[in-house]
């Protein structure tokens, strides 16, 4: 069984909140490796950080409950994959020398089951607009980010990462998003031979049936495929869970996980400050639930990489 998390955004809010939602997530793995079937692996699907710069010799400091957590399961033999966000695709081999992840810049196609999926976490998609899409390959270009961080070493590159993140990061993503990765999905699966999509990035959880207008290259019948969206951990508390023959989409509550069925305030529609209080009140209530459990833990311990 895979575990898909997407947009977890560690560092976006107060330390209480980010260390309540910290536990919930690490009760949440729990809960999968303890699972009647197997935890084969557990999907990053990009965003697991607000911002993420790694150096040569540093990265940064926190969450370390849920490194932690992911060092175990790596030492049970469960592989761990991190795709690129768009907050934190600055990485270097700490996770894969830490615990053994693999580190996809982009996306990936793989077989499970008898099914092919597309995984990726949607930043940049054909389908978007916006500047971030022209601006992506040249935030990505190893280049530009070397020079980021010779001439910005340390506390200033990331000091600047949370200004820029704070200044022109969206609190909530927009409708056009969510259609807009629906029909990247759409397109995906009428065009490139897979059944299943999965990505993360609209901050909107959902599993949709895509029904093909074409056939495949080889002009056999196709079938339904799927668009599945894990929606964002930080504003929902939903993950998805991938076998061989199932794909469920689940949210995690006090009592453990539930079949997600949707929430009226998973979304906010650009330029409506009505729907923007809802989610804001959405959120704020997500960490009002679980802010009692992190009072009295320490402060997140610093993470260094060895030379």
């Amino acid at each position: 069984m895979l575990l898909v998390l997407a947009d977890i955004h560690f560092g976006k809010s107060d330390p209480t909140s980010e260390r309540a939602k910290e536990r919930a997530l690490i009760r949440c793995i729990d809960a999968a490796a303890a699972g009647p079937e197997p935890l084969d692996e557990v999907v990053l699907l990009g965003d697991v950080f607000e911002h993420f710069i790694e150096y040569r010799f540093l990265a940064p400091k926190g969450f370390s409950r849920f490194l932690g957590r992911l060092a175990t399961l790596a030492d049970d033999g469960v592989a761990i994959t991190y795709f690129a966000g768009n907050h934190d695709p600055w990485h270097i081999d700490y996770f894969e020398r830490e615990f053994g992840a693999r580190f996809v810049a982009d996306s990936e196609e793989r077989t499970i089951g008898s099914r092919t999926y597309h995984f990726f976490h949607g930043d940049g998609s054909p389908t978007l607009t916006g500047l971030y899409k022209r601006v992506k390959w040249l935030l990505r270009h190893p280049v530009p980010v070397g020079l980021y961080k010779a001439l910005l070493p340390g506390d200033a590159g990331m000091a600047l990462a949370r200004w820029v993140n704070t200044r022109f990061s969206a609190t909530h993503r927009s409708m056009e998003t969510v259609v807009a990765l629906r029909e990247y999905a759409a397109q995906l699966l009428e065009a490139n031979d897979v059944d299943v999509v999965v990505l993360g990035h609209s901050h909107y959880p959902e599993k949709t049936t895509v029904s093909p207008s074409s056939a495949k290259s080889d002009n056999t019948p196709t079938s339904d495929g799927v668009y599945l969206n894990p929606g964002s951990w930080h504003y929902q508390r939903t993950f998805a869970t991938i076998s061989a023959s199932t794909i469920t989409l689940l949210k995690w509550t006090e009592d453990g996980p539930v079949p997600y069925e949707g929430d009226e305030d998973v979304v906010t529609i650009a330029g409506d400050d009505a729907a923007d209080k809802t989610a804001d009140e959405a959120v704020h209530k997500h960490e009002a639930e679980a802010a009692d459990e992190a009072v009295g833990d320490e402060e997140a311990t610093p993470q260094v990489v060895p030379e």
